[in-house]
């Protein structure tokens, strides 16, 4: 079996050791030399080109994926030729542009906060009118970790983005907190279901997991339903992760859709029986799913966001392994730069407080 990856980010890199316990051939075509995942990458080359793609993918058994810009008419290329490509064209189109994935979270009925398409600054300003004044914009393509997103009051704000085109106008959702539901769907329909985790955003990136979610007992069942609801609704394959918003009157609303493994279920790597990373393989591939289940009480993720200029996680390792037992490290092989995700690090226990008072001294040595 032969998985090809597009993409040679950390999500990639992390697909490598459940490949190796699985027997599965991974081939990873990355973007330029030296990613995280350059320990399976068997070509470089420009994702966005056809032909690259095309002769990259020409004997795996399936393509998948580490991010989801790979562009449309790639996706038609591979599919006219024959290739497996999981998840689809159709499903990754929600993903790419925001204002299609509201689009299609409201067909299917998905709860998701107000929004409007915006194409001028009268548009947005009677959004804001309509909306408490105070509304969040959104780009529709290209916008992550807290990129192409902005509070905006008044509609002169987002003049500079209205010039390149639309923009997606949400509500200001009044939430208690962010949360996450990741599911696996594999193509003949089995589906499994991680618990349901609590996220902590700073300076819009995910810096801390906790699974399962904090006092969210009545929420896991809805959640899972939810996510399965979608998965299916839009036909995913793989790992889908839906971010929630639990607002303040204990309401779930559909924030974004990420059609691969993501930050907020790296936790399962070593805090569930099967692991995300393992769990997309198997999907992908539409082999019997895993088990989700957690293997402790509580599991923490704490990402590690830059560190000393120029050095990498492991060369901290002496220090932080000596001085934190019973905690994961996960280097992504980057070079330490504020506000990077160069790694990540993970402590389990049935005691919650322990478990993140844990996690985040052992992050601490990477990011002092």
């Amino acid at each position: 079996m032969r998985v090809g990856v597009i993409g040679g980010g950390q999500l990639a890199r992390m697909m490598v050791p459940p490949a190796i316990a699985l027997g599965i051939e991974l081939r990873v075509l990355a973007e330029t030399e030296g990613m995280s995942a350059a320990i399976a990458a068997t070509a470089v080359g420009d994702y966005r080109d056809a032909a690259t793609v095309l002769a990259f993918a020409r004997d795996v058994d399936v393509v998948t994926f580490d991010h989801e810009h790979v562009p449309q008419d790639v996706l038609a290329r591979l599919a006219e030729n024959g290739v497996a490509v999981r998840p689809g064209a159709g499903a990754l189109a929600v993903a790419q542009d925001k204002l299609h994935m509201r689009e299609r979270l409201s067909a299917l009925g998905s709860p998701v906060p107000a929004w409007a398409r915006v194409g001028d600054e009268a548009g947005l300003g009677e959004f804001l009118a309509a909306h408490g004044g105070a509304v969040v914009v959104k780009t529709p393509r290209g916008g992550y970790d807290g990129k192409g997103v902005r509070v905006v009051r008044e509609a002169a704000e987002a003049a500079d983005w209205l010039a390149d085109g639309p923009l997606l106008a949400e509500e200001l959702v009044a939430f208690r907190r962010e949360l996450a539901q990741l599911v696996a769907r594999r193509p003949s329909g089995e589906v499994a279901a991680w618990p349901l985790v609590e996220t902590v955003q700073r300076d819009g990136v995910c810096a801390e997991v906790t699974a399962p979610a904090p006092d969210s007992e009545s929420l896991q069942a809805p959640a899972r339903e939810l996510a399965v609801s979608i998965a299916e609704g839009l036909g995913v394959t793989g790992v889908l992760a839906v971010e929630l918003f639990e607002t303040t009157a204990g309401d779930l609303l559909v924030n974004e859709l990420a059609m691969r493994p993501h930050n907020s279920g790296h936790w399962s790597i070593d805090g569930a029986v099967t692991s995300q990373f393992e769990q997309h393989l198997r999907a992908v591939l539409d082999l019997p799913l895993g088990d989700p289940s957690p293997r402790a009480a509580w599991s923490v993720m704490v990402n590690v966001l830059g560190g000393p200029e120029g050095q990498t996680m492991p060369d901290r390792y002496p220090e932080a392994l000596a001085a934190q037992s019973g905690v994961k490290f996960h280097s992504y092989g980057k070079l330490s730069r504020p506000g990077r995700k160069v790694g990540h690090v993970t402590a389990a226990g049935p005691e919650l407080d322990d478990v993140l008072a844990r996690a985040r001294a052992a992050a601490g040595f990477f990011q002092g």
